[in-house]
């Protein structure tokens, strides 16, 4: 349930309705979207006497949500949330490119990949210090030393970095990254979500492997009831029985989550293929759909990779990338960096 106050409501009311609501055993999460203030009620709000609330005077309207998820549901925002990171924002006109490496393996890696997307028009640098790796034998990142070079990467390009937070024993390192990425295998880790939920940087939350959207959402829900309001979303595909890619890229789910969430949807197709030759296709679909924008693993030398090596591209093939979805973005109303030669 939603309460949508009066732009007439004093500050007086509007806690007087709070208390009393609390005083009912009623969770409140007072929030303002666009020129609107609104109460979202969660918990158990059949307690709740609806007679009594239509004949408040600082409420306008009463609007009843049944999905599960509140906080992050169309309802509660008729545009789509706009995240401001630095010079960047996610979810408005500018389409938002994410690019980098897998892993940051060393400092004249990660600036030459910083430089390169940079030239071809990407709008954020991405780079795993802690990795998540399904075998315990493969490079497990740089740690601190990789969230160091981040930042030198990112004064020399000037863009702002995202970074995978793996355990809640590193966040207090992540001081200096600008975007924190949750990723496919944390996406219900609840402790984290709850945590994440209490700071102040945004969040990009990847779709679990096997996850549906309603679980998906719930997951953004958690973040956002700490009162982090500054979600993205990431569909990286998901496993099905289809082996001929490393997972797969559910294009459906970008228009219908634009139908259930006022959240940005990024889309990974690096994950998603798992081959690089599908990148440039899977991207521009993607655009086409309604993406928001896009997260794409480049490394300057794949075959050198000591992570996911297999499914990053090189820089001119990035290029490529972004003169294939430019002119389709400015077809669905948006626009992208100018992008030059790389060689």
């Amino acid at each position: 349930m939603v309460l949508i106050l009066k732009e007439t409501a004093a500050p007086r009311q509007v806690q007087e309705l709070l208390k009393l609501l609390k005083q009912q055993g009623i969770s409140t999460h007072l929030i303002t979207s666009g020129n609107k203030d609104m109460i979202v009620l969660t918990g158990a709000t059949s307690r709740i006497n609806y007679d009594k609330l239509q004949t408040i005077e600082s409420i306008a309207k009463i609007q009843l949500i049944p999905e599960p998820y509140k906080l992050v549901n169309r309802k509660i925002s008729a545009k789509t949330t706009v995240i401001s990171i630095e010079k960047t924002t996610i979810g408005a006109e500018d389409l938002t490119v994410i690019a980098g490496p897998c892993s940051v393996e060393s400092e004249a890696q990660i600036v030459s990949a910083a430089k390169a997307v940079k030239k071809a028009g990407a709008t954020m640098l991405r780079g795993g210090a802690y990795k998540p790796r399904t075998s315990p034998y493969d490079f497990q990142g740089l740690g601190k030393e990789g969230l160091r070079l981040l930042q030198l990467a990112k004064k020399e390009t000037g863009l702002p970095v995202v970074c995978e937070l793996t355990s809640l024993r590193h966040l207090e390192y992540y001081d200096s990254v600008d975007l924190i990425q949750i990723g496919a295998r944390n996406m219900q880790n609840f402790e984290i979500l709850r945590e994440v939920g209490h700071c102040n940087k945004p969040i990009l939350l990847k779709r679990g492997l096997s996850s549906t959207l309603e679980e998906w959402l719930m997951s953004a829900e958690y973040i956002m009831l700490g009162g982090n309001h500054n979600v993205i979303l990431c569909e990286r595909g998901i496993r099905t029985y289809e082996t001929a890619t490393r997972n797969t890229l559910d294009i459906a789910a970008i228009p219908l989550l634009k139908q259930k969430t006022h959240l940005p949807v990024l889309v990974d197709p690096s994950h998603a293929a798992g081959n690089p030759s599908l990148v440039e296709p899977l991207s521009a679909a993607a655009v086409a759909a309604g993406a928001d924008g896009l997260m794409i693993e480049v490394h300057p030398v794949p075959q050198q990779a000591l992570s996911d090596g297999d499914q990053s591209i090189t820089p001119a093939a990035f290029c490529d990338v972004m003169k294939a979805i430019s002119p389709i973005a400015l077809l669905c109303g948006r626009s992208t960096r100018v992008v030059e030669h790389i060689s």
